[in-house]
């Protein structure tokens, strides 16, 4: 536990950013600085950006209480984004900052980036019939329970459309979450983040067709099976295309760079070339862009990579045993070692930039909570019973897995709906398809189930053996 030197030093540090950070910050808004303003928008942005970053790592505190960083990250979040509630909405409003915004959506590509790279092909391809498995009963249980279910018996009158989309907003899975969630706990190798993460990606096209197909028929009242056809080959065609192709492309794009100069930064600047171009292209499919970022560092080997500059420590280190060890056995057991950690490099430089943004997204994930929404004791509680439905539709996405598996730790998995389901509630309400109360009740879901899986996950991975 922390001494009370070490709390008084926390509070002095955020008392000094709110006396330092927060009036200068709020002075600007008030003052002009609108976001047209040029240098004024950068500096309200650079304000903002030291204190969203402080105040994250002070969200890592969590940890000492045996919960994941990322909760913490998200419940700073919510406190700085419902300070509107005592009359400072700086925070709340930088929601829809387009730098902001776009800096959280990097830091969530970085982070499946990473975990991309953290896994392996081959071993999520031997787990691929059980993440089949998990992604169609984590689909299709929820979206039953939510169209047939829970719309007409918790909404009763209203269009079937809106039972739709209600039943879609309960299918949604935010990898993003669940997968820091393995990472914080070092647990990306276990054969049950394998699955998750397979699973996610097949419940991304899952989620993407039943979303096409509803938006459709809420816009133009019917879809061809062709358009759903279509929709479907294109997002195999890119998961399958993209891997295949893709390691060609990243292997030529590295033996063409590596005749311009081997030094790190290449090596970098590579590495997250391939990443967010994937996030690109994934996005022409109609697909998420971290899938593509997951795609991309599930095809990048160290085949890519080879030729560019190491460590510099590695490098002396392998100078010094070529002096001194080469043919011993400490010089054999030192250059495995030093081959396990070259290994990592690109893994490690991606991780440095990892630590500034990817905080940054669940931080604006927290952001866009509204605690008023649970001020309505009627919201409140059909939510709770929406929120019952959401968590018990994904849980049992683990049942029919073998006994080996533990399907507690891949159902609780499933469930964070976070910023995929408020993707699929704000699409209903700009259609115009669901009110706002169905609106806020799938918000106030979405907030529980983002709450609910990482400390109920974090129990079950602290007694998971490896």
């Amino acid at each position: 536990m922390y001494t009370k030197k070490v709390v008084k030093k926390i509070i002095f540090i955020v008392l000094l950013l709110g006396i330092l950070i927060i009036p200068a910050i709020s002075f600007a808004a008030e003052h002009g600085e609108e976001p047209s303003s040029g240098h004024g928008e950068i500096a309200l942005i650079f304000g903002a950006m030291a204190i969203l970053l402080i105040l994250s790592k002070l969200g890592s505190l969590i940890t000492r209480f045996g919960q994941p960083a990322v909760l913490g990250e998200i419940l700073v979040g919510v406190f700085l984004g419902n300070l509107a509630l005592l009359g400072f909405a700086f925070f709340r409003e930088l929601e829809h900052n387009a730098i902001i915004a776009f800096l959280a959506e990097f830091g969530v590509v970085l982070l499946l980036f990473q975990i991309g790279l953290e896994s392996n092909l081959k071993e999520i391809r031997s787990v691929g019939a059980k993440s089949l498995i998990v992604a169609i009963i984590g689909v299709v249980a929820p979206f039953v329970l939510g169209t047939y279910v829970v719309g007409p018996y918790i909404f009763p009158g209203l269009e079937q459309i809106a039972y739709l989309f209600i039943g879609a907003a309960l299918t949604a899975t935010s990898v993003g979450i669940t997968g820091r969630v393995f990472k914080d706990f070092n647990k990306l190798r276990i054969k049950e983040a394998k699955v998750v993460l397979g699973a996610a990606v097949i419940d991304d096209i899952l989620g993407l067709m039943i979303l096409a197909v509803i938006t459709a028929v809420a816009t133009v009242g019917s879809i061809s099976p062709a358009a759903i056809a279509i929709i479907t080959l294109k997002a195999f065609g890119f998961l399958f295309g993209g891997i295949i192709i893709g390691k060609y492309i990243a292997t030529t794009l590295g033996k063409v760079l590596l005749k311009i100069h081997t030094g790190i930064g290449m090596k970098l600047s590579l590495a997250l070339s391939i990443g967010l171009f994937f996030s690109y292209i994934a996005s022409l499919f109609g697909l998420a862009p971290i899938i593509g970022a997951f795609v991309a560092g599930l095809l990048l080997d160290n085949v890519c990579f080879s030729g560019f500059k190491n460590y510099r420590l590695i490098r002396d280190i392998e100078k010094w045993i070529k002096k001194n060890h080469e043919d011993t056995n400490v010089g054999k057991s030192l250059y495995g070692i030093l081959a396990m950690h070259s290994h990592k490099h690109v893994e490690d430089l991606i991780e440095n930039v990892a630590f500034v943004f990817v905080p940054l997204f669940f931080v604006y994930t927290g952001l866009q909570v509204r605690l008023e929404t649970f001020f309505n004791p009627k919201v409140l509680l059909i939510a709770l019973l929406v929120t019952i439905v959401a968590v018990f539709g994904k849980v049992i996405s683990g049942v029919f897995l073998p006994k080996q598996y533990n399907k507690w730790i891949v159902g609780f998995a499933m469930v964070p709906r976070g910023e995929v389901g408020l993707i699929f509630g704000n699409i209903g309400k700009s259609l115009g398809v669901i009110s706002d109360e169905v609106f806020s009740v799938i918000i106030v879901m979405v907030i529980l189930t983002t709450f609910i899986a990482p400390p109920v996950l974090s129990c079950f991975l602290k007694k998971h053996e490896d």
